[in-house]
């Protein structure tokens, strides 16, 4: 194992250092010679790729999803997984620079829906599919060895910690929140949020804003004691896979066979994944639990419109994120005299010679779209609210160990400590031991 690691190290330098030399990419069409003096921007996404080596990386990604699927189901290997992750990490990570990437793809959907003017690729969609696809089958292997973006925090995973489970409730609501803001954005034309504030990109890229590349740093850093964080606290595309993985038809499963309570794998998970044995009796009587839950049901409807019209109102600051809009504002503040400094965007818009009524209207449309969308965006942060609300309100009885559908990221880290399936191990005094600890603390 330890040589299979200092392998994969030496290859990683030596890519980087391959990426480093030869990162001019080929352009596809020449630039342009402006005689002004004119000095071309660096442009902090890649360029443009040929459409063979296009349908290249969606083969590697439904090959890397079927190597990680069987890894994790089958073969039930952590070193592999491993193994093939390091690998994405280089492949759709450094040399792909993380674009297009599937967690992405989410906006660039959207706006096709909504946009006719966008005509999205097939290649994207395919990025935006596949791994739900694989997901519904056979549960989270996208995120347990093909997403560059889990790869780049699980190699940095040292000493995590647990979280304490309210905690994990309140910030597992950030990703729907995150998701509903990128395609409310991404529906009104207002840009791609995911892609802006992606924490990541500058180290794949090796370039990016000051701010940006803090972030990431710090999201590596927080990495190395909490397990994943934006994988589990911020990513959007996750929670697509979460319901996807929930309705999986074979999910990573911690023992090989049957599970015998040995309480050994009980904090083997980092991203606290693992569900534990409970009785439901002992959490409190059948009818308060009835109760309860019967209010949260009636409350639901109230919450969502409450959320709604709640997300409704933010229409107007909302909407200043799209260009027409601040381009009116400033527009009319120059027309009302009470802005004098000019800027490029309205040197541009008067050099163009559409009218300023013209562009009002569209300021206005744009607004109207914000409106309908902030009613499903706090519609939908209302829904997925109440939902919390009744899920704890519901207790199941559990008697063996078992991964958490939505979310276990099939890493495999608990295979090893499972004690089922191997030599030498007494099955019935580890079973003993563990029903004595169980009794006497």
């Amino acid at each position: 194992m330890l040589m299979s690691r200092f392998f994969i190290h030496n290859v990683f330098i030596l890519f980087i250092l391959a990426h480093v030399v030869f990162a001019d990419p080929v352009q596809r069409f020449p630039k342009p010679d402006f005689e002004s003096g004119y000095e071309r921007p660096i442009l902090q996404t890649p360029d443009p790729r040929a459409l063979t080596l296009e349908y290249l990386d969606v083969f590697v990604l439904v090959a890397a999803l079927s190597l990680a699927s069987y890894f994790a189901l089958r073969k039930r290997s952590r070193r592999h997984i491993f193994v093939l992750m390091v690998f994405s990490l280089i492949y759709f990570g450094f040399w792909r620079k993380g674009c297009i990437c599937s967690i992405g793809s989410v906006q660039n959907v959207v706006y096709a829906l909504f946009s006719h003017a966008y005509a999205i690729p097939l290649t994207v969609v395919a990025f935006f599919a596949v791994p739900l696809i694989f997901t519904l089958f056979f549960g989270r292997t996208f995120c347990a060895a093909v997403c560059p973006l889990g790869a780049a925090q699980d190699v940095v995973v040292l000493k995590p910690i647990a979280l304490p489970g309210w905690l994990n409730q309140m910030l597992g609501i950030i990703p729907y929140l995150y998701l509903a803001l990128s395609v409310l954005f991404a529906a009104t034309g207002a840009g791609f949020l995911i892609c802006r504030y992606d924490p990541f990109v500058g180290f794949f890229r090796f370039g990016a804003s000051f701010n940006l590349i803090l972030f990431g740093a710090f999201m590596l850093l927080l990495g190395t004691v909490v397990a994943r964080p934006y994988c589990r606290f911020l990513c959007p595309y996750g929670v697509l896979l979460n319901w996807m993985s929930r309705l999986s038809r074979k999910h990573l499963s911690i023992t090989p066979s049957d599970c015998i309570n040995c309480r050994l794998c009980e904090a083997s998970c980092p991203f606290d994944a693992i569900n534990k044995p409970v009785e439901a009796e002992l959490h409190e009587k059948r009818e308060k639990s009835i109760r309860r839950l019967s209010f949260y049901l009636v409350l639901t409807p109230v919450i969502i419109l409450a959320s709604g019209w709640g997300g409704s109102l933010l229409h107007i600051p909302l909407s200043r994120s799209h260009f027409s809009v601040r381009l009116a504002k400033e527009i009319k503040l120059q027309d009302e005299g009470k802005l004098r400094l000019a800027t490029d965007e309205t040197d541009a818009f008067r050099a163009s010679g559409k009218s300023t009524s013209e562009l009002y209207a569209e300021a206005r449309d744009i607004q109207r779209r914000f409106k309908v969308g902030g009613w499903i965006f706090g519609g939908f942060l209302g829904l997925v609210f109440s939902l919390k609300l009744i899920s704890l309100s519901v207790f199941r009885k559990q008697e063996i160990y078992e991964a958490d559908r939505g979310d276990c990221y099939s890493c495999g880290r608990c295979f090893s400590y499972c004690p089922v399936g191997k030599e030498g191990v007494d099955l019935e005094k580890l079973k003993e031991k563990a029903e004595d600890k169980a009794k006497f603390g």
